[in-house]
């Protein structure tokens, strides 16, 4: 008796599907059916992965340091090394400045003290006569005059003294021209003192030109013969027992007498002072 084939199915077998196991949510809803569903939220962006193989190392901000890039790394190190130098140049330039502003605040308070202390005042100065001789203008020929000329001298300041030094220089002129020169006697003048001293003036050989003549003339007859004397002294102020450096003394006097000789009066007279501190 024959036996019964039966063909045989080739088809492959169906994969069976897996299906992931429910959530927590699905099975309370399977349990209570009854029960609404919860709204879903707004899902949060989840933080990108890392690719395989990477370590991800969280370090606090403030313990990050920056380093130049190599690029730059020689530009940096430049500029390190110069940070100390133009420090220690600034810490200079602050300490000399400082050092300037602390003298000149000491400087103009040693001179308030002094100011306050002594009240110092200038000197004035005043031509008091004239004597005139050797100016012949019958000549044609050159002259030799001399002038002799009484200077009236006030120290009005109670507590400091005058030295008069060497190398002062007085001269007289006739628009323009040096009609003579001379100096002043060297002496001490006391605080709070008035010297009156005569300082002789001479000229030798001088030329006058035809125009200077002519107007000494008329001022001869018109009893109005101007000069110009200009006074150049170096002084030495004595404050208490100490004597400051050289100061030159500066006086022009415009002046105007009625005749050339020695009995000539001052018809006006007007003097500018000033000193040169250095």
């Amino acid at each position: 008796m024959a036996d019964r084939v039966h063909p045989r199915d080739d088809s492959p077998p169906q994969a069976t599907e897996l299906k992931p196991p429910p959530s927590q949510e699905e099975e309370d809803q399977a349990h209570h059916p009854e029960s609404p569903k919860k709204l879903a939220g707004p899902q949060s962006e989840k933080p990108v992965q890392p690719p395989p193989g990477t370590y991800v190392i969280q370090i606090p901000k403030d313990q990050v340091y920056r380093v130049p890039p190599p690029e730059n790394a020689q530009r940096f190190e430049r500029l390190s090394r110069r940070k100390p130098r133009r420090s220690h140049c600034c810490c200079c330039i602050c300490w000399l400045l400082s050092f300037l502003a602390a003298f000149l605040f000491l400087v103009g308070l040693a001179a308030a003290i002094l100011y306050l202390v002594f009240r110092p005042e200038s000197p004035d100065y005043s031509i008091e006569r004239v004597s005139i001789s050797g100016l012949n203008l019958t000549s044609s020929g050159p002259i030799s005059p001399e002038f002799n000329v009484t200077v009236r001298a006030n120290n009005p300041n109670n507590k400091i003294g005058i030295y008069y030094e060497k190398g002062s220089s007085v001269n007289v002129y006739n628009d323009g021209v040096k009609m003579a020169t001379g100096s002043l006697p060297v002496f001490y003048q006391e605080k709070n003192n008035v010297t009156v001293f005569v300082t002789s003036l001479k000229g030798s050989a001088i030329e006058l030109t035809s125009g200077v003549r002519t107007a000494l003339v008329n001022g001869v007859s018109k009893g109005t013969v101007p000069f110009n004397l200009a006074l150049r002294a170096p002084v030495k102020f004595k404050v208490g027992s100490v004597k400051t450096w050289k100061i030159t003394v500066k006086v022009d006097c415009d002046l105007t007498v009625d005749k050339l000789t020695a009995s000539a009066k001052i018809g006006s007279k007007g003097c500018d002072y000033g000193v040169d501190l250095w």
